[in-house]
C-alpha cells in the first residue's frame, strides 16, 4: 500500500523557516519523481514544487522566488522541502504527491498518490 506521511508543519512568524518532510513508503521510492501541492482556505490545489526521480531535476512556481528548496533523501525514502522567508500568503495545507513516472512533474494533476497534508501557518 503506498503511503506517504507529511510533518514539520506549524506556525511561524513572517520571515521564519519551516522544513517540512515526507517519508514514503509501499513503492520504490527511488523511481518516481515527487513533488509538493499546497491548498489554503477556500482556494484550490496550488503546485509548489518538483523533483525527477534522480533528484538532478527540481522545478519551482514563480511564487516560490528562490525562497523554498525542494530535495529528497533515497536512503531514508523521504522528500523534504525548505522553505525560508515565509509570508502570510504561504500559509496552506502542503501535501506531497507522488508521480507515476521518472520526470519532474509541474502542475497538479499528474500525480497519483497523495499524503494527507500539514499544516502550514505563517502569522504574526
Amino acid at each position: 500500500e503506498v503511503q506517504m506521511v507529511e510533518s514539520g508543519g506549524g506556525l511561524v512568524q513572517p520571515g521564519g523557516s519551516l522544513r517540512l518532510s515526507c517519508v514514503a513508503s509501499g513503492f520504490a521510492f527511488n523511481n518516481h519523481a515527487m513533488g509538493w501541492v499546497r491548498q489554503a482556505p477556500g482556494k484550490g490545489l496550488e503546485w509548489v514544487s518538483g523533483i525527477s526521480a534522480s533528484g538532478m531535476t527540481t522545478s519551482y512556481a514563480n511564487f516560490v522566488q528562490g525562497r523554498f528548496a525542494i530535495s529528497r533523501d533515497s536512503a531514508k525514502d523521504t522528500l523534504y522541502l525548505q522553505m525560508n522567508s515565509l509570508k502570510a500568503e504561504d500559509s496552506a495545507v502542503y501535501y506531497c504527491a507522488k508521480s507515476p513516472g521518472n520526470a519532474v512533474v509541474v502542475g497538479t494533476s499528474d500525480y497519483d498518490y497523495w499524503g494527507q497534508g500539514t499544516q502550514v501557518t505563517v502569522s504574526s
